[in-house]
């Protein structure tokens, strides 16, 4: 009974503890949004350019694409929040983090969603035809549809990957969840405690998602075989 009130002083500090760097989540989550969201509006129709331009334009796009993905993201996000910041414009540090995660995330959508595009059958774009349909108008109403079906599995998986590069934005002090975790290790001079438990919130929003990609992949194994 002597360890009791040491075990629960030692839980209501985890809580403590824990109630204080679940505050960043909005951020982190909000930050993963604005990721995803750029990294799609950008990967989506480079993709289309990469399937169906001409040459010179599948070029283009595909040293987009390698550019974006050799990059580091930390490295954009400096280049964005200290060279943009200081020679052009202020840029706040949620916004150059979003921006960075965003074109990095479009490198690797783009791959995404060209995979995608290829899975879907020539026949469809010959039926859409037939239909009286222009081939804008195949791409757009009966070709990207089913393509995002099939890409859904591997952007599970890029946004998993972008909810834990979110953690980046600690270096320009954007106060998420590893920002959080950090200002407990200052304040306590334990880092073991804080960082366990942010590893902790990080994988109980990660694992829901590799699941589901896991069951989509599944479910798109079916279709492609059905098709």
């Amino acid at each position: 009974m002597t360890g009791t009130p040491y075990l629960l002083s030692f839980l209501d500090l985890i809580s403590s503890h824990l109630a204080f760097m679940i505050e960043g989540l909005p951020v982190t989550l909000s930050l993963t949004a604005y990721g995803m969201g750029l990294g799609f509006l950008l990967g989506l129709p480079l993709a289309i350019l990469r399937v169906y331009c001409g040459r010179a334009g599948k070029l283009l796009v595909a040293s987009y694409e390698r550019i974006m993905r050799s990059v580091p993201a930390l490295v954009l996000i400096f280049v964005f929040y200290f060279g943009v910041h200081t020679s052009v414009i202020e840029i706040p540090g949620f916004l150059a983090v979003a921006l960075a995660l965003g074109l990095c995330s479009s490198g690797y959508q783009s791959q995404v969603f060209r995979g995608a595009l290829e899975s879907v059958g020539s026949g469809q774009m010959d039926a859409a035809r037939s239909l009286g349909m222009g081939r804008l108008q195949a791409i757009r109403f009966v070709i990207v549809p089913q393509a995002l079906r099939f890409a859904l599995p591997s952007w599970a998986n890029e946004l998993a990957t972008m909810v834990k590069d979110t953690s980046l934005a600690f270096v320009v002090g954007v106060a998420e969840l590893m920002r959080r975790a950090d200002y407990v290790r200052a304040a306590t001079y334990d880092p073991l405690i804080p960082f366990l438990l942010v590893a902790g919130i990080y994988f109980a929003i990660v694992f829901p998602i590799t699941r589901i990609a896991g069951t989509w992949g599944q479910e798109k194994k079916r279709l492609m075989v059905g098709g």
